[in-house]
């Protein structure tokens, strides 16, 4: 709770207790009778504990009138207060202003705190450069390298501008950019973007774009103007007030001054005071005090429910734009799938190697590297590897080994052409989706092997439930190959996909659906994916596992990284937005009753006390329903 939030509920609590004080006093009768006392005085100590609670909405109705915003909630709540006072009912008015700043309080509480500047979060861009000069190396500024520059790149360093590789071979990480854990082999002539880090080896760049106009800049862009496009829900208070106030104002004045100028005119007796008592019980009457309590509180529940399942919505607009979404896209690495690397098979192609011997060359032949998919290679043979002689890394291809005294090579398709061309080995087209190893032996092919990311269990469930809560279509967008992720989508259900796309590509994507008309909530949890969560109506970040730049742009976060509870939180927010249609309904039909019985004279102060406090109460206890969800 924040300090604004801890003075709100301090004003609350200082106001019923003064009030309760004041009950004793004056109402019980066991210190003085209230009858026996000045009206003046009993009206200013009831005003004592008034203002202590709405001094700011009295202030907010004010400035309202000089802004020309007159008929807002605000407006009515002191009309409405102020009109009590007037006819005596000193509590009533103290009351109406308490139960809205309680509402108040509640939405506040459930909003949270404001979203923090994502930029400062997002740690993708190196502010320095080193630039090569002659046989020197110059540490200067990114944003004062111009186009054309040789740059070096030492490993762990991430690369500062777009450029091209002209000299050196190295493995990049990516993932900051396409989201994917699968480090790219990059060697001379291969253009390499900002925001990459260099794995293993060092490498000299061509400069391609100034600093600005560099892949990472722009992303940081993206995020930083993205929310701008976004348009939030208005609240519902003040889609209602907009049309309730003005009327419940209009009939107020109506009932205040035409029945008494009708009697005027007639028979001489304008009776203006039973009037104005009779409009300013209408007013008290017409106070929408269950629609300003009961409806965030209907917010607020659904939040919590949310949240007792793992599941943070920041805030109550985003639980209604929730309600409303029909496609739902992901990001693959990291959200569908576990985003490690997993040997599926392995496939001897000779009667050379069986799959354990295939597996102990490729494992053992990798035992130097600080690739993921030699690490991957090695946790799958699980045994004593055998370390390896005259290892050599080829760039963009693979390692050469010899083991046991054999000539292993382990690599691409590319590595085994060249190893194998003397002995007319042919390399088979292999139809296996993943990431292929294949192996040589003396250089003569063995067999291969395939790598794939591995979908998480939850995934298969989280999309089925998603399309049983409503949600029209599913899809992914993907920084990785299409065969990849075409095989991925295929085994889910997915009616969408979208491969080789990296961040720019991701928010057109969405962009995209969002101009068809559809209602899009974007699931991701990379840095690369905080540009897409915002640009999405409905951004939803992995928690457990997401970068913080995912998080503080997303709208709702999944504390346990679990894909199901995406289908659970749409679930959630419909029925809440069910329930705040019913507290409305409820609210707005009973006080139109009251009040057509109170413009003809048959509701007194205890109909309007029933129409206020005891719809609020009703209004309440259907709200606490959004808390129950299974």
């Amino acid at each position: 709770m924040n300090k604004k939030q801890k003075i709100t509920l301090a004003r609350i609590i200082a106001t019923v207790l003064v009030v309760g004080i004041l009950v004793v006093l004056f109402r019980s009768g066991l210190v003085w009778d209230e009858d026996e006392i000045s009206p003046w005085i009993v009206a200013l100590s009831y005003a004592v504990p008034y203002l202590i609670v709405g001094y700011d909405v009295l202030w907010k109705a004010v400035k309202g009138i000089f802004k020309g915003h007159v008929l807002d909630e605000n407006f009515l709540m002191a009309v409405a207060s102020v009109g009590a006072f007037a006819i005596g009912e000193y509590i009533e008015g103290v009351a109406v202003i308490l139960f809205y700043q309680v509402g108040e309080l509640f939405e506040d509480y459930a909003v949270g705190r404001s979203r923090k500047n994502i930029s400062d979060l997002m740690d993708i861009t190196e502010d320095v450069a080193y630039v090569v000069d002659g046989d020197e190396v110059v540490k200067v500024d990114s944003d004062e390298v111009e186009v054309g520059t040789i740059i070096e790149v030492k490993p762990g360093d991430k690369i500062p501008l777009d450029g091209v590789i002209v000299e050196g071979s190295s493995v990049l990480d990516t993932a900051a950019l396409t989201g994917e854990s699968k480090p790219i082999d990059v060697s001379t002539g291969t253009e390499v973007l900002s925001g990459s880090i260099n794995v293993t080896s060092v490498i000299r760049i061509e400069t391609t774009a100034e600093f600005d106009e560099s892949t990472a800049a722009k992303i940081l862009d993206l995020v930083e103007n993205a929310s701008s496009q976004k348009s939030e829900s208005e609240k519902f208070i003040s889609k209602f007030a907009r049309f309730y106030t003005p009327i419940v104002c209009i009939l107020a004045l109506a009932v205040a001054i035409i029945p008494p100028v009708i009697s005027g005119l007639t028979t001489g007796d304008y009776t203006w005071s039973r009037w104005i008592h009779s409009a300013l019980t209408f007013l008290v009457i017409s106070c929408p005090c269950a629609l300003v309590v009961s409806v965030p509180l209907s917010f607020f529940a659904g939040i919590g429910a949310a949240s007792s399942k793992g599941v943070l919505i920041k805030g109550s607009n985003y639980l209604e734009a929730l309600s409303k979404v029909d496609t739902v896209l992901f990001d693959k690495t990291g959200t569908l799938t576990k985003g490690n690397f997993k040997v599926t098979k392995v496939a001897p192609c000779s009667d050379l190697l069986n799959e354990n011997e295939l597996l102990k060359y490729a494992a053992s032949a990798e035992y130097y590297t600080n690739h993921p998919i030699g690490h991957s290679l090695i946790e799958a043979y699980g045994e004593d590897i055998i370390k390896p002689e005259d290892v050599e890394q080829i760039g963009g291809q693979g390692i050469t080994a010899v083991i046991d005294g054999h000539n292993i090579a382990v690599g691409n398709k590319v590595l085994m052409s060249n190893v194998c061309t003397n002995n007319g080995t042919d390399i088979p087209d292999i139809d296996d989706v993943g990431t292929l190893v294949f192996v040589a032996v003396d250089n003569t092919f063995a067999g291969y092997i395939v790598i794939n990311d591995e979908i998480k269990e939850e995934s298969y469930e989280a999309i089925q439930s998603l399309y049983t809560s409503g949600v029209k279509d599913t899809g992914m967008l993907t920084g990785d190959e299409e065969s990849v992720a075409k095989d991925i989508a295929d085994k889910l259900g997915l009616t969408k996909v979208h491969a080789k796309l990296l961040p720019v590509d991701k928010v057109t994507a969405v962009e995209q659906e969002m101009a068809s008309g559809a209602k899009v909530a974007f699931v991701g949890d990379g840095i690369n994916d905080a540009p897409v969560i915002t640009r999405a109506d409905v951004g939803v970040a992995m928690g457990a596992m997401g970068s913080d730049a995912a998080i503080e742009a997303a709208d709702i976060v999944l504390m346990d990284d679990d894909p199901r509870h995406v289908s659970l939180s749409i679930r959630i927010a419909k029925k809440c937005m069910r329930i705040v249609y019913e507290n409305i309904y409820i609210s707005i039909g009973i006080k139109i009753v009251v009040m057509v019985l109170g413009f003809i004279g048959m509701a007194n102060m205890w109909f309007a006390i029933f129409a206020d406090v005891g719809v609020l109460i009703l209004a309440i206890l259907n709200a606490i329903r959004c808390l129950r969800c299974k």
